[in-house]
């Protein structure tokens, strides 16, 4: 890879930027300053250092936030503040992020977004049933035969049933934990008001191994290398 690129890639500034860090010998290669920006580089290998500190190639970049009500879940919108506008600084560094699935407008909580097509691809197949766990609140009573209702599925008007879910109601009896491993189109609301209540909140609160953790809304973290291979592997 081109070191230019390389820099550029890492969010060091844009390619005229990073060329000028080059040629100003502010970078060096294997502990051996380099001035051209064309000088190619293993990317992997390669001991690259700007003001003594070691630059460590990250092919993909992962976040994690906790996303408000409010702002759709889009790379752009005309009309609505999206997701993207809380990463403002990461879209300035990083190309082609996007958030991996949806929650509608009103929906807050946990949302992954990354530039990893593969890893995207992956959390959203079907075929992979990785768990999603929200928060729900109600305008009625949840009924504890819900529970097993949930769990064989329920007609939401597809032509099939949801996949099996686990319902857990809480204190008080209006609030419930849901976690389902499908996607569908606002399928955590149609769910409930195929037996006659309404979601009044809802708030993903984990998705496969990640959860909250102590984020404040509207606040974002880089996940950590643990988590990421958890992800890949759920």
């Amino acid at each position: 890879m081109r070191l230019d690129k390389f820099l550029a890639d890492l969010g060091y500034g844009t390619r005229s930027e990073v060329k000028s860090l080059i040629k100003k010998g502010k970078i060096t290669v294997n502990d051996i300053k380099v001035n051209k920006p064309e000088t190619k580089i293993d990317e992997y290998n390669d001991k690259i250092m700007y003001l003594n500190q070691v630059i460590e190639y990250k092919k993909y970049q992962y976040f994690l936030l906790y996303k408000p009500s409010g702002c759709v879940t889009a790379t752009n919108d005309n009309l609505h503040k999206t997701v993207m506008d809380y990463l403002k600084e990461e879209t300035k560094k990083y190309k082609n992020l996007s958030p991996v699935g949806r929650l509608d407008k009103d929906t807050e909580g946990l949302l992954l977004i990354t530039n990893d097509g593969r890893l995207s691809h992956h959390l959203l197949s079907p075929a992979h049933h990785v768990s999603k766990k929200y928060y729900v609140e109600l305008d009625g009573e949840v009924s504890k035969k819900l529970i097993e209702e949930f769990k064989d599925g329920i007609d939401i008007g597809d032509e099939k049933l949801t996949k099996p879910a686990v319902l857990e109601i809480l204190e008080p009896n209006n609030s419930a934990y849901l976690t389902i491993t499908e996607g569908r189109f606002h399928q955590v609301k149609r769910m409930f008001e195929a037996k006659n209540l309404k979601v009044t909140y809802l708030k993903r609160v984990e998705m496969s191994s990640l959860n909250l953790d102590g984020l404040e809304k509207g606040s974002y973290r880089a996940l950590r290398d643990n988590e990421i291979d958890e992800l890949k592997m759920s």
